[in-house]
């Protein structure tokens, strides 16, 4: 049963950390430069324009989601399964979360990569 919980702790960090990577890329990426608009304007009014963006508040708490999921997994089982496969499987998430629901370009080399990260996971878990 112990199993069960990692594994359903790892499932959430991962869910969490992916959906908190999508809110946080797409808050910004409608902010827009931060630099440029640093240039344009202050540093005060720049923090207030990404704070009052929806997407970046969800992706905080998601982001906050993932990290007490983490320490219930870290609870539940061991750090050298739950951290490295939780990372890793974001990994592999995030690249289809950018392809999904960003439209980022996902290249060959990284889906590659990707489904060697799904195999060291694999390997983990044996």
């Amino acid at each position: 049963m112990k199993h069960a919980y990692t594994w359903a702790a790892i499932a959430f960090i991962v869910t969490a950390s992916v959906t908190g990577d999508v809110l946080l890329s797409r808050a910004m990426k409608q902010t827009g430069d931060v630099g440029e608009l640093r240039r344009r304007s202050s540093l005060l009014t720049v923090v207030a324009r990404v704070l009052r963006n929806p997407y970046f508040m969800l992706g905080i708490v998601a982001m906050a989601v993932a990290f007490f999921s983490l320490l219930f997994g870290l609870s539940w089982g061991d750090v050298s399964l739950v951290a490295p496969a939780s990372a890793s499987l974001t990994f592999v998430g995030n690249a289809a979360a950018a392809k999904l629901f960003l439209h980022e370009h996902v290249g060959r080399r990284r889906w590659i990569a990707a489904a060697l990260v799904a195999c060291g996971v694999a390997f983990l878990a044996g």
